[in-house]
């Protein structure tokens, strides 16, 4: 297998040496990449729709694979036209908001270690959260590799398109691939990019708009081919996601509850049109007030009055996490620890952690569980069932729990 797997990377380059580039904590580097090797999986894309009853209970999946960290899988390529599954009429009489855990927590609980007490209390204690972080680590990707191998059986072997990495933001100092998701610190992981690749000297001195136009990061679609199989073999790909209601929720209330000169004319506009009754002129011409509920509407629509936008399109199509091996899964919930957890473990500088600074509407309180629930209370059963089924590979893919008992 492991001659199999190389020969995979080394078919995309002239060259090419695989390597770590991320390690395990001190006390717990062994020799894992021959195990790593031997354990790949061949990782394929989530076919749509998808059939609800092979759906596994996501918690059961357990295990760690400790050698996880070295790049290079075979890649599939995911259909362009993907169909969502309709809402499901069913509307039950009741249903019960569960605001979710912080995933890393109960992750990081199953990861305890078994190690001996070392002498010096304070490195121990480190030592078992850097052990539990890696352990949380294998865990996730772990169960990506069983949900995507599981919704894409006997899918053909093909080349990543560059539509399929062209979210993907490049770090070559770091060898560093980074998954642009919005609303789930995309902005400030474009500022610690900027500093890493030496275009700025602090997070903090970096505007939210030049975070985003004037941040001189390349994409990996940029790149010849040569240079795209070449990074996807060697470099360190990281990803990071959020619990996908509120993420969603996050997405409308930047976009359409505060002043936007570009998503109220262009997806505001035809959303009212499409879906409010006797709207009035003022609504039509400017595209502001979309409720909630209309954006469901839209969201939900399999002829939708304006495309898709990467605000709140599923991470399983934005990020293609069937299709690229990601090294690390990192998630909002627990979003500084883990990225600093990431940033030591790539040898960034030690003055450069991450930024919890919010510089975009930063009077509106951050977008919360509580915050998520009151927004899908203005929707009924039949529509959440839908934003569920939209979202359904990403609650699968990162061990989300569904947010409402009726959901099925």
């Amino acid at each position: 297998m492991r001659t199999a797997v190389v020969r995979q990377c080394s078919g995309y380059l002239t060259s090419q040496s695989t390597r770590h580039v991320l390690h395990a904590p001190v006390s717990m580097q062994l020799d894992h990449s021959l195990q790593y090797w031997l354990g790949a999986m061949f990782m394929v894309a989530p076919q749509w729709p998808i059939p609800k009853e092979q759906s596994t209970d996501s918690t059961a999946v357990v295990g760690f694979d400790l050698g996880g960290f070295l790049p290079g899988a075979p890649r599939m390529e995911i259909s362009p036209n993907h169909i969502y599954p309709s809402p499901s009429p069913r509307q039950p009489p009741n249903s019960l908001w569960l605001p979710h855990q912080d995933a890393s927590t109960s992750e990081n609980h199953q990861a305890k270690s078994t190690r001996p007490e070392p002498r010096d209390a304070h490195s121990g204690e480190v030592d078992r959260r850097l052990e539990g972080m890696a352990q949380t680590q294998a865990s996730r990707r772990r169960l990506l590799r069983e949900v995507c191998a599981k919704y894409q059986p006997g899918a053909t072997e093909r080349p990543v398109s560059r539509r399929q990495v062209s979210r993907v933001y490049v770090e070559d100092r770091s060898s560093l691939l980074y998954c642009e998701v919005p609303k789930a610190g995309c902005s400030n992981w474009k500022r610690v990019l900027m500093v890493l690749g030496g275009s700025a000297n602090s997070t903090r001195s970096i505007a939210h708009d030049d975070a985003h136009y004037a941040n001189r990061l390349r994409r990996l679609d940029a790149y010849d081919q040569e240079g795209v199989a070449e990074r996807l073999c060697s470099y360190t790909t990281l990803l990071f996601v959020r619990e996908p209601f509120e993420r969603l929720v996050s997405a409308f209330r930047d976009k359409f509850e505060s002043p936007n000169a570009y998503y109220h004319p262009v997806f505001g506009r035809p959303i009212i049109a499409r879906y409010r009754a006797n709207a009035s002129r003022y609504a039509l011409r400017t595209g502001t007030g979309v409720t909630f509920r209309e954006f469901v509407q839209y969201l939900l629509d399999v002829r939708r009055p304006v495309g898709m936008d990467i605000h709140w399109e599923p991470v399983s199509q934005l990020c293609s996490p069937c299709l690229l091996r990601y090294n690390f899964i990192g998630k909002f919930e627990s979003l500084k620890e883990e990225a600093n957890f990431l940033l030591r473990r790539i040898g960034a500088p030690g003055n450069l952690t991450f930024p919890d600074f919010k510089d975009r509407n930063p009077q509106a309180e951050r977008t919360s569980s509580a915050i998520t629930q009151r927004y899908f209370q203005q929707l009924n059963s039949t529509e959440r069932q839908g934003a569920y089924d939209f979202y359904f590979m990403d609650y699968l893919m990162f061990n989300y729990p569904k947010p409402y008992t009726d959901l099925y």
